[in-house]
Protein backbone atom coordinates (compact mmCIF):
# COMPACT_ATOMS: atom_id res chain seq x y z
CA UNK A 1 0.00 0.00 0.00
CA UNK A 2 1.40 3.24 -1.05
CA UNK A 3 -0.07 6.89 0.91
CA UNK A 4 -1.57 9.06 -1.79
CA UNK A 5 -0.58 12.81 -1.37
CA UNK A 6 -1.98 14.74 1.16
CA UNK A 7 -4.78 16.71 0.65
CA UNK A 8 -4.38 20.37 -0.68
CA UNK A 9 -7.84 21.84 0.96
CA UNK A 10 -8.80 21.27 4.50
CA UNK A 11 -12.07 20.75 3.09
CA UNK A 12 -11.02 17.20 1.84
CA UNK A 13 -13.86 14.58 1.65
CA UNK A 14 -12.99 11.16 2.85
CA UNK A 15 -12.31 8.30 -0.07
CA UNK A 16 -15.20 6.27 -1.19
CA UNK A 17 -14.46 2.28 -1.25
CA UNK A 18 -13.25 1.09 -4.53
CA UNK A 19 -11.63 -1.25 -6.62
CA UNK A 20 -9.02 -1.34 -9.34
CA UNK A 21 -11.10 -3.15 -12.65
CA UNK A 22 -9.03 -5.98 -13.20
CA UNK A 23 -6.83 -6.45 -10.37
CA UNK A 24 -6.69 -9.20 -7.35
CA UNK A 25 -9.60 -10.09 -5.49
CA UNK A 26 -10.59 -6.38 -3.68
CA UNK A 27 -10.01 -6.60 0.30
CA UNK A 28 -11.35 -3.24 2.29
CA UNK A 29 -9.05 -0.53 4.01
CA UNK A 30 -9.98 2.23 5.82
CA UNK A 31 -9.02 6.32 4.98
CA UNK A 32 -8.77 8.93 6.90
CA UNK A 33 -10.30 12.57 6.18
CA UNK A 34 -7.75 14.54 4.40
CA UNK A 35 -5.64 11.16 3.30
CA UNK A 36 -6.40 9.08 0.58
CA UNK A 37 -5.09 5.12 0.39
CA UNK A 38 -4.37 3.28 -2.58
CA UNK A 39 -3.58 -0.90 -2.43
CA UNK A 40 -1.89 -1.31 -5.77
CA UNK A 41 -3.79 -4.30 -7.73
CA UNK A 42 -6.03 -5.64 -5.61
CA UNK A 43 -8.25 -2.35 -4.18
CA UNK A 44 -8.15 1.14 -4.00
CA UNK A 45 -9.47 4.43 -2.61
CA UNK A 46 -9.82 7.61 -5.50
CA UNK A 47 -8.10 10.33 -4.49
CA UNK A 48 -8.56 13.70 -4.83
CA UNK A 49 -12.09 13.27 -4.40
CA UNK A 50 -14.46 16.43 -5.13
CA UNK A 51 -14.72 18.72 -1.72
CA UNK A 52 -18.34 18.60 -0.10
CA UNK A 53 -19.64 21.57 1.81
CA UNK A 54 -18.21 21.76 4.77
CA UNK A 55 -21.17 20.77 6.87
CA UNK A 56 -22.22 18.34 4.74
CA UNK A 57 -19.28 16.13 4.46
CA UNK A 58 -19.85 12.46 3.41
CA UNK A 59 -20.00 9.43 5.61
CA UNK A 60 -17.18 7.94 6.67
CA UNK A 61 -16.75 5.36 3.80
CA UNK A 62 -15.83 2.20 6.01
CA UNK A 63 -19.10 2.55 7.87
CA UNK A 64 -22.08 0.23 6.28
CA UNK A 65 -24.26 2.47 3.74
CA UNK A 66 -27.29 3.24 4.92
CA UNK A 67 -30.53 0.97 4.61
CA UNK A 68 -33.83 0.63 4.59
CA UNK A 69 -35.86 3.58 6.81
CA UNK A 70 -32.49 5.48 6.95
CA UNK A 71 -32.83 6.21 3.54
CA UNK A 72 -36.20 7.15 3.46
CA UNK A 73 -37.79 3.79 2.02
CA UNK A 74 -36.42 4.75 -1.39
CA UNK A 75 -36.93 1.60 -2.95
CA UNK A 76 -37.38 0.10 -7.09
CA UNK A 77 -40.33 -2.31 -6.73
CA UNK A 78 -38.70 -5.36 -9.41
CA UNK A 79 -42.03 -6.85 -10.01
CA UNK A 80 -44.51 -3.75 -10.26
CA UNK A 81 -41.88 -1.00 -11.46
CA UNK A 82 -42.06 -1.63 -14.87
CA UNK A 83 -46.00 0.13 -15.04
CA UNK A 84 -44.22 3.21 -13.10
CA UNK A 85 -40.19 3.34 -13.85
CA UNK A 86 -38.65 5.51 -10.79
CA UNK A 87 -37.25 9.04 -12.10
CA UNK A 88 -33.62 9.36 -11.80
CA UNK A 89 -31.04 11.98 -12.75
CA UNK A 90 -27.90 11.93 -14.11
CA UNK A 91 -26.10 14.69 -15.14
CA UNK A 92 -23.03 14.84 -17.06
CA UNK A 93 -19.79 13.77 -14.83
CA UNK A 94 -17.34 16.83 -14.31
CA UNK A 95 -13.72 16.62 -14.41
CA UNK A 96 -11.33 18.46 -11.54
CA UNK A 97 -8.94 19.50 -14.96
CA UNK A 98 -9.30 18.38 -18.42
CA UNK A 99 -6.81 15.71 -19.48
CA UNK A 100 -6.47 14.41 -22.71
CA UNK A 101 -6.01 10.55 -22.03
CA UNK A 102 -5.80 7.28 -24.55
CA UNK A 103 -9.68 7.16 -24.05
CA UNK A 104 -10.39 10.67 -24.75
CA UNK A 105 -10.09 13.88 -22.56
CA UNK A 106 -11.71 13.86 -19.19
CA UNK A 107 -14.42 16.23 -20.08
CA UNK A 108 -16.08 14.03 -23.27
CA UNK A 109 -15.10 10.84 -20.64
CA UNK A 110 -17.87 12.38 -18.48
CA UNK A 111 -20.42 12.86 -20.53
CA UNK A 112 -19.92 9.22 -22.15
CA UNK A 113 -19.95 7.89 -18.39
CA UNK A 114 -22.97 9.37 -17.62
CA UNK A 115 -24.49 8.25 -20.71
CA UNK A 116 -23.69 4.53 -20.07
CA UNK A 117 -25.22 4.59 -16.63
CA UNK A 118 -28.36 6.27 -18.00
CA UNK A 119 -28.53 3.73 -20.62
CA UNK A 120 -27.80 0.73 -18.39
CA UNK A 121 -30.53 1.95 -15.96
CA UNK A 122 -32.93 2.71 -18.62
CA UNK A 123 -32.62 -0.24 -20.39
CA UNK A 124 -33.32 -2.39 -17.30
CA UNK A 125 -37.11 -0.92 -17.35
CA UNK A 126 -37.24 -0.13 -13.91
CA UNK A 127 -35.88 3.71 -14.03
CA UNK A 128 -36.81 6.92 -16.16
CA UNK A 129 -33.79 8.68 -16.49
CA UNK A 130 -34.09 12.63 -16.64
CA UNK A 131 -34.06 13.62 -20.36
CA UNK A 132 -30.80 16.08 -21.26
CA UNK A 133 -33.19 19.10 -21.09
CA UNK A 134 -33.98 18.52 -17.63
CA UNK A 135 -30.02 18.20 -16.62
CA UNK A 136 -28.34 21.29 -15.46
CA UNK A 137 -24.57 21.11 -15.13
CA UNK A 138 -22.64 20.30 -12.31
CA UNK A 139 -19.86 21.70 -10.86
CA UNK A 140 -16.84 19.21 -9.30
CA UNK A 141 -17.64 20.23 -6.02
CA UNK A 142 -21.12 19.73 -6.17
CA UNK A 143 -20.61 16.26 -6.60
CA UNK A 144 -20.77 15.61 -3.06
CA UNK A 145 -22.80 18.62 -1.96
CA UNK A 146 -26.05 17.79 -4.46
CA UNK A 147 -28.58 20.81 -5.60
CA UNK A 148 -31.25 18.69 -3.89
CA UNK A 149 -33.51 21.59 -4.53
CA UNK A 150 -33.40 22.22 -7.84
CA UNK A 151 -33.39 18.11 -8.60
CA UNK A 152 -36.41 17.77 -6.49
CA UNK A 153 -37.99 20.46 -8.53
CA UNK A 154 -37.67 17.83 -11.78
CA UNK A 155 -39.43 14.91 -10.24
CA UNK A 156 -36.41 12.77 -9.97
CA UNK A 157 -36.54 10.59 -6.61
CA UNK A 158 -33.45 9.55 -7.24
CA UNK A 159 -29.66 11.24 -8.53
CA UNK A 160 -26.25 9.78 -9.56
CA UNK A 161 -23.37 12.21 -9.32
CA UNK A 162 -19.99 11.25 -10.08
CA UNK A 163 -16.82 12.42 -11.25
CA UNK A 164 -13.31 11.49 -13.34
CA UNK A 165 -9.49 12.56 -12.97
CA UNK A 166 -6.76 11.26 -15.14
CA UNK A 167 -4.23 10.47 -12.37
CA UNK A 168 -0.19 11.00 -13.00
CA UNK A 169 0.72 7.24 -13.94
CA UNK A 170 -2.18 7.36 -16.60
CA UNK A 171 -5.01 5.37 -15.08
CA UNK A 172 -8.38 7.20 -14.72
CA UNK A 173 -10.70 7.20 -11.60
CA UNK A 174 -13.72 7.37 -11.64
CA UNK A 175 -16.48 8.28 -8.46
CA UNK A 176 -19.89 7.29 -8.04
CA UNK A 177 -22.51 8.68 -5.69
CA UNK A 178 -26.13 7.94 -5.02
CA UNK A 179 -28.53 10.36 -3.26
CA UNK A 180 -32.48 10.21 -2.26
CA UNK A 181 -33.77 13.55 -3.46
CA UNK A 182 -36.81 13.84 -0.88
CA UNK A 183 -34.69 12.83 2.55
CA UNK A 184 -31.50 14.95 0.92
CA UNK A 185 -29.70 11.78 1.89
CA UNK A 186 -26.54 9.85 0.40
CA UNK A 187 -27.15 6.09 -0.05
CA UNK A 188 -23.69 4.66 -1.01
CA UNK A 189 -20.72 5.44 -2.66
CA UNK A 190 -18.46 4.07 -5.13
CA UNK A 191 -15.74 4.53 -7.03
CA UNK A 192 -12.61 2.64 -9.49
CA UNK A 193 -9.32 3.46 -10.84
CA UNK A 194 -9.04 1.78 -14.58
CA UNK A 195 -6.78 1.72 -17.05
CA UNK A 196 -7.91 3.95 -20.06
CA UNK A 197 -8.99 0.84 -22.08
CA UNK A 198 -11.46 0.08 -19.10
CA UNK A 199 -13.16 3.40 -18.89
CA UNK A 200 -16.47 2.03 -19.57
CA UNK A 201 -16.26 -0.80 -17.08
CA UNK A 202 -16.42 1.88 -14.52
CA UNK A 203 -19.91 3.19 -15.68
CA UNK A 204 -21.51 -0.02 -15.61
CA UNK A 205 -20.18 -0.71 -12.19
CA UNK A 206 -21.75 2.51 -11.25
CA UNK A 207 -24.78 1.48 -12.84
CA UNK A 208 -24.90 -1.52 -11.29
CA UNK A 209 -24.36 -0.06 -7.80
CA UNK A 210 -27.18 2.14 -8.60
CA UNK A 211 -29.40 -1.01 -9.69
CA UNK A 212 -28.62 -3.14 -6.89
CA UNK A 213 -28.77 -0.89 -3.84
CA UNK A 214 -32.61 0.42 -5.46
CA UNK A 215 -33.85 -2.67 -6.07
CA UNK A 216 -32.26 -5.14 -4.31
CA UNK A 217 -31.36 -7.14 -6.66
CA UNK A 218 -27.72 -8.72 -8.09
CA UNK A 219 -26.10 -6.67 -10.47
CA UNK A 220 -25.62 -7.49 -14.32
CA UNK A 221 -24.57 -4.50 -16.23
CA UNK A 222 -20.46 -5.36 -15.98
CA UNK A 223 -20.98 -8.72 -18.19
CA UNK A 224 -20.43 -10.03 -21.52
CA UNK A 225 -22.43 -12.06 -24.24
CA UNK A 226 -20.21 -14.32 -26.16
CA UNK A 227 -22.46 -14.74 -29.58
CA UNK A 228 -22.66 -16.34 -33.10
CA UNK A 229 -22.53 -14.11 -35.95
CA UNK A 230 -24.28 -14.75 -39.15
CA UNK A 231 -23.99 -13.19 -42.31
CA UNK A 232 -24.49 -14.37 -45.66
CA UNK A 233 -28.42 -16.29 -47.27
CA UNK A 234 -29.69 -18.05 -44.97
CA UNK A 235 -28.88 -21.41 -46.54
CA UNK A 236 -25.33 -20.30 -46.35
CA UNK A 237 -24.19 -18.57 -43.45
CA UNK A 238 -20.95 -17.59 -42.64
CA UNK A 239 -21.13 -18.28 -38.59
CA UNK A 240 -18.35 -16.68 -36.53
CA UNK A 241 -18.11 -16.87 -33.03
CA UNK A 242 -18.13 -12.87 -31.48
CA UNK A 243 -18.01 -11.41 -27.61
CA UNK A 244 -19.32 -8.08 -26.85
CA UNK A 245 -20.20 -6.13 -23.27
CA UNK A 246 -23.99 -6.85 -22.76
CA UNK A 247 -24.91 -3.43 -24.30
CA UNK A 248 -22.92 -4.21 -27.46
CA UNK A 249 -20.07 -2.10 -27.08
CA UNK A 250 -16.24 -3.54 -27.49
CA UNK A 251 -17.59 -6.00 -30.12
CA UNK A 252 -14.95 -8.03 -31.78
CA UNK A 253 -14.99 -11.43 -33.46
CA UNK A 254 -13.38 -14.26 -32.23
CA UNK A 255 -12.84 -16.86 -35.23
CA UNK A 256 -12.62 -16.47 -38.93
CA UNK A 257 -15.96 -17.89 -40.37
CA UNK A 258 -14.29 -20.47 -42.76
CA UNK A 259 -15.41 -23.53 -40.21
CA UNK A 260 -19.39 -22.94 -38.96
CA UNK A 261 -19.15 -22.31 -34.95
CA UNK A 262 -22.25 -22.95 -32.88
CA UNK A 263 -23.91 -22.72 -29.03
CA UNK A 264 -20.44 -20.64 -27.29
CA UNK A 265 -20.87 -20.96 -23.30
CA UNK A 266 -18.49 -19.03 -20.86
CA UNK A 267 -16.10 -20.89 -18.87
CA UNK A 268 -17.06 -19.92 -15.38
CA UNK A 269 -13.90 -18.01 -14.90
CA UNK A 270 -14.59 -15.86 -18.19
CA UNK A 271 -10.82 -17.10 -19.09
CA UNK A 272 -12.90 -19.25 -21.99
CA UNK A 273 -15.15 -20.31 -24.16
CA UNK A 274 -16.81 -23.57 -24.90
CA UNK A 275 -18.43 -24.46 -28.17
CA UNK A 276 -19.61 -26.41 -31.37
CA UNK A 277 -17.70 -26.27 -34.43
CA UNK A 278 -17.78 -28.04 -37.93
CA UNK A 279 -13.96 -27.35 -38.85
CA UNK A 280 -13.03 -29.71 -41.75
CA UNK A 281 -16.76 -30.69 -41.90
CA UNK A 282 -16.76 -32.91 -38.64
CA UNK A 283 -18.69 -31.64 -35.39
CA UNK A 284 -16.12 -31.04 -32.96
CA UNK A 285 -16.20 -29.50 -29.65
CA UNK A 286 -13.54 -27.11 -28.32
CA UNK A 287 -12.26 -24.60 -25.93
CA UNK A 288 -11.37 -20.85 -27.41
CA UNK A 289 -8.95 -18.82 -24.75
CA UNK A 290 -10.28 -15.71 -24.55
CA UNK A 291 -6.38 -14.31 -23.72
CA UNK A 292 -4.53 -16.15 -26.07
CA UNK A 293 -6.88 -16.81 -29.01
CA UNK A 294 -5.74 -20.34 -28.82
CA UNK A 295 -8.44 -23.17 -29.19
CA UNK A 296 -7.89 -26.69 -28.00
CA UNK A 297 -10.01 -29.88 -29.14
CA UNK A 298 -11.71 -31.79 -26.29
CA UNK A 299 -14.34 -34.33 -28.24
CA UNK A 300 -13.85 -35.11 -31.46
CA UNK A 301 -16.59 -37.07 -32.78
CA UNK A 302 -17.94 -38.62 -36.66
CA UNK A 303 -21.51 -38.26 -35.15
CA UNK A 304 -23.31 -34.85 -34.43
CA UNK A 305 -21.76 -33.34 -31.14
CA UNK A 306 -23.31 -30.31 -29.91
CA UNK A 307 -24.56 -28.29 -27.38
CA UNK A 308 -21.48 -27.98 -24.74
CA UNK A 309 -21.39 -26.62 -21.17
CA UNK A 310 -19.36 -25.38 -18.71
CA UNK A 311 -20.17 -27.18 -15.10
CA UNK A 312 -20.40 -24.27 -12.67
CA UNK A 313 -17.00 -25.52 -11.29
CA UNK A 314 -15.33 -25.70 -14.75
CA UNK A 315 -14.21 -28.86 -14.28
CA UNK A 316 -16.62 -30.64 -16.79
CA UNK A 317 -17.86 -30.19 -20.02
CA UNK A 318 -21.76 -31.68 -20.58
CA UNK A 319 -22.59 -32.20 -24.42
CA UNK A 320 -25.46 -33.95 -26.38
CA UNK A 321 -23.72 -36.73 -29.00
CA UNK A 322 -25.40 -39.00 -31.56
CA UNK A 323 -23.95 -42.58 -31.03
CA UNK A 324 -25.45 -45.84 -32.23
CA UNK A 325 -29.12 -44.26 -33.46
CA UNK A 326 -29.45 -42.75 -29.85
CA UNK A 327 -28.85 -39.16 -28.74
CA UNK A 328 -27.68 -38.66 -25.32
CA UNK A 329 -26.35 -36.45 -22.48
CA UNK A 330 -22.68 -37.05 -21.78
CA UNK A 331 -19.84 -35.16 -19.83
CA UNK A 332 -16.50 -35.04 -20.27
CA UNK A 333 -13.37 -33.48 -17.93
CA UNK A 334 -12.40 -30.13 -19.65
CA UNK A 335 -9.23 -31.19 -20.06
CA UNK A 336 -10.44 -33.96 -22.04
CA UNK A 337 -10.83 -37.45 -22.04
CA UNK A 338 -13.33 -40.09 -22.37
CA UNK A 339 -16.67 -39.03 -22.02
CA UNK A 340 -19.79 -40.22 -19.91
CA UNK A 341 -22.77 -41.27 -20.83
CA UNK A 342 -25.69 -39.82 -18.05
CA UNK A 343 -28.67 -40.76 -20.35
CA UNK A 344 -29.28 -43.91 -22.20
CA UNK A 345 -33.29 -43.77 -23.26
CA UNK A 346 -34.44 -44.43 -26.93
CA UNK A 347 -35.22 -41.24 -28.71
CA UNK A 348 -32.81 -37.92 -29.01
CA UNK A 349 -31.38 -36.36 -25.06
CA UNK A 350 -30.20 -32.90 -25.36
CA UNK A 351 -29.38 -29.59 -24.37
CA UNK A 352 -28.39 -30.05 -20.66
CA UNK A 353 -27.77 -27.23 -18.45
CA UNK A 354 -26.16 -27.93 -14.46
CA UNK A 355 -28.03 -25.99 -11.35
CA UNK A 356 -26.32 -23.43 -9.84
CA UNK A 357 -24.14 -25.57 -6.91
CA UNK A 358 -23.94 -27.91 -9.71
CA UNK A 359 -26.24 -31.26 -8.29
CA UNK A 360 -28.69 -31.35 -11.01
CA UNK A 361 -28.57 -31.09 -14.98
CA UNK A 362 -31.80 -30.01 -16.99
CA UNK A 363 -32.48 -31.09 -20.27
CA UNK A 364 -34.62 -32.04 -23.33
CA UNK A 365 -35.86 -35.46 -24.50
CA UNK A 366 -38.67 -36.83 -26.51
CA UNK A 367 -38.73 -40.55 -24.83
CA UNK A 368 -42.14 -39.15 -24.53
CA UNK A 369 -42.86 -39.08 -27.68
CA UNK A 370 -42.02 -34.94 -28.29
CA UNK A 371 -39.75 -32.97 -26.41
CA UNK A 372 -40.34 -32.54 -23.06
CA UNK A 373 -38.31 -30.88 -20.25
CA UNK A 374 -36.13 -33.40 -17.76
CA UNK A 375 -34.32 -33.12 -14.26
CA UNK A 376 -31.76 -35.21 -13.20
CA UNK A 377 -29.04 -35.41 -10.49
CA UNK A 378 -25.31 -34.65 -12.11
CA UNK A 379 -24.62 -38.12 -11.89
CA UNK A 380 -27.50 -39.11 -14.46
CA UNK A 381 -29.36 -40.74 -11.49
CA UNK A 382 -33.15 -40.10 -10.71
CA UNK A 383 -34.43 -38.43 -14.37
CA UNK A 384 -38.02 -37.00 -13.84
CA UNK A 385 -40.35 -35.08 -16.35
CA UNK A 386 -41.27 -31.49 -15.13
CA UNK A 387 -43.23 -29.98 -18.36
CA UNK A 388 -46.75 -31.04 -19.01
CA UNK A 389 -47.94 -28.19 -20.77
CA UNK A 390 -48.94 -28.14 -24.17
CA UNK A 391 -46.82 -28.35 -27.23
CA UNK A 392 -43.42 -28.75 -26.87
CA UNK A 393 -39.84 -27.42 -25.03
CA UNK A 394 -36.69 -27.10 -25.83
CA UNK A 395 -33.17 -25.66 -24.85
CA UNK A 396 -33.59 -25.43 -20.88
CA UNK A 397 -31.50 -23.55 -18.90
CA UNK A 398 -30.85 -22.93 -15.36
CA UNK A 399 -31.45 -19.36 -13.63
CA UNK A 400 -27.63 -18.61 -11.69
CA UNK A 401 -30.14 -18.04 -8.65
CA UNK A 402 -31.64 -21.57 -9.23
CA UNK A 403 -35.17 -20.47 -8.35
CA UNK A 404 -36.42 -21.06 -12.54
CA UNK A 405 -35.83 -22.37 -15.51
CA UNK A 406 -35.97 -20.86 -18.86
CA UNK A 407 -37.13 -22.51 -21.95
CA UNK A 408 -37.83 -22.00 -26.03
CA UNK A 409 -42.11 -23.09 -26.24
CA UNK A 410 -42.86 -24.91 -29.29
CA UNK A 411 -46.42 -24.74 -30.99
CA UNK A 412 -48.30 -21.73 -32.96
CA UNK A 413 -44.42 -20.34 -33.03
CA UNK A 414 -40.81 -20.19 -30.60
CA UNK A 415 -41.33 -18.65 -27.38
CA UNK A 416 -39.45 -17.76 -24.29
CA UNK A 417 -40.79 -18.74 -21.16
CA UNK A 418 -39.92 -19.72 -17.64
CA UNK A 419 -41.12 -22.20 -14.84
CA UNK A 420 -40.09 -23.30 -11.91
CA UNK A 421 -37.12 -26.17 -11.39
CA UNK A 422 -40.33 -28.54 -10.45
CA UNK A 423 -42.16 -27.55 -13.19
CA UNK A 424 -44.82 -25.04 -12.05
CA UNK A 425 -45.40 -21.77 -12.35
CA UNK A 426 -44.78 -21.95 -16.30
CA UNK A 427 -45.03 -18.16 -18.08
CA UNK A 428 -44.32 -17.20 -21.68
CA UNK A 429 -42.65 -13.98 -21.64
CA UNK A 430 -42.58 -13.59 -25.63
CA UNK A 431 -44.47 -13.61 -28.28
CA UNK A 432 -43.44 -13.52 -31.62
CA UNK A 433 -42.69 -16.07 -34.20
CA UNK A 434 -39.83 -17.78 -33.74
CA UNK A 435 -37.94 -16.49 -30.17
CA UNK A 436 -35.20 -19.44 -28.94
CA UNK A 437 -31.83 -19.78 -27.14
CA UNK A 438 -32.39 -18.26 -23.79
CA UNK A 439 -29.64 -17.14 -21.47
CA UNK A 440 -29.89 -15.82 -18.18
CA UNK A 441 -28.44 -12.63 -16.95
CA UNK A 442 -25.40 -13.18 -14.00
CA UNK A 443 -28.77 -12.04 -11.76
CA UNK A 444 -31.12 -14.06 -12.70
CA UNK A 445 -33.59 -11.05 -13.80
CA UNK A 446 -33.08 -10.80 -17.45
CA UNK A 447 -32.48 -13.51 -20.04
CA UNK A 448 -31.06 -13.06 -23.47
CA UNK A 449 -33.07 -14.96 -26.26
CA UNK A 450 -32.16 -14.25 -30.74
CA UNK A 451 -35.55 -13.95 -32.62
CA UNK A 452 -35.41 -15.13 -36.43
CA UNK A 453 -37.50 -13.27 -39.41
CA UNK A 454 -39.64 -15.11 -41.39
CA UNK A 455 -38.77 -16.42 -45.32
CA UNK A 456 -35.88 -17.62 -46.61
CA UNK A 457 -34.54 -13.88 -46.14
CA UNK A 458 -35.16 -13.48 -42.65
CA UNK A 459 -32.10 -12.58 -40.26
CA UNK A 460 -31.51 -13.63 -36.75
CA UNK A 461 -31.02 -11.19 -34.17
CA UNK A 462 -30.44 -10.69 -30.49
CA UNK A 463 -32.52 -9.26 -27.94
CA UNK A 464 -33.31 -9.86 -24.52
CA UNK A 465 -36.81 -9.82 -21.72
CA UNK A 466 -37.19 -9.41 -18.27
CA UNK A 467 -39.17 -11.71 -16.21
CA UNK A 468 -42.40 -9.53 -16.43
CA UNK A 469 -42.08 -10.21 -20.04
CA UNK A 470 -42.91 -6.35 -20.70
CA UNK A 471 -39.57 -4.75 -21.28
CA UNK A 472 -38.22 -6.57 -24.06
CA UNK A 473 -35.39 -4.78 -26.56
CA UNK A 474 -33.40 -5.38 -29.21
CA UNK A 475 -29.28 -5.83 -28.72
CA UNK A 476 -27.01 -4.05 -31.21
CA UNK A 477 -25.31 -5.99 -33.10
CA UNK A 478 -22.57 -5.09 -36.37
CA UNK A 479 -24.40 -8.61 -38.12
CA UNK A 480 -26.83 -10.71 -37.52
CA UNK A 481 -26.49 -12.71 -34.53
CA UNK A 482 -27.77 -16.25 -32.97
CA UNK A 483 -27.27 -18.18 -29.83
CA UNK A 484 -26.20 -15.88 -27.70
CA UNK A 485 -24.43 -16.83 -23.67
CA UNK A 486 -24.54 -14.32 -21.51
CA UNK A 487 -21.43 -14.53 -19.01
CA UNK A 488 -20.95 -13.98 -15.38
CA UNK A 489 -20.25 -10.92 -13.73
CA UNK A 490 -16.98 -9.64 -14.43
CA UNK A 491 -14.36 -9.59 -11.24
Amino acid sequence: MRNAPSAASPNWAPAFAGVVLGGRRARSIFASVGLMAFVSGSAAYAQDAPAPAPQQAPADPAAPAPAGDQSGGLVVDVTGGISAPMPIAIPVMPTAAVVSTPAGSTDVLGRQLAEIVTNDLRNSGLFTPLSPGQLRPVSFPEVTAPGFEYWGSTGAQALVQGFIRANGDGNLTVGCYLYDVSSKAELTRTGFVVSPSDWRRAGHKCADMVYTRLTGEGAYFDSRVVYVSETGPKGRRIKRLAIMDQDGANHRFLTNGQSIVLTPRFAPNQQSIVYMSYLNNRPAIYVYDIGSGKQRLVVANANLTFAPRFSPDGRNILFSMAQGGNTDVYRVSSQGGTPQRLTNSPGIDTGGSYSPDGSKIVFESDRSGGQQIYVMNADGSNQQRISFGGGRYATPVWSPRGDLIAFTKLGGGFRIGIMSPSGGGEKLLTNDWQDEGPSWSPNGRVINFYRSGRGSGGKADLWSVDLTGVNERKIPTPLDGSDPAWGPLRP
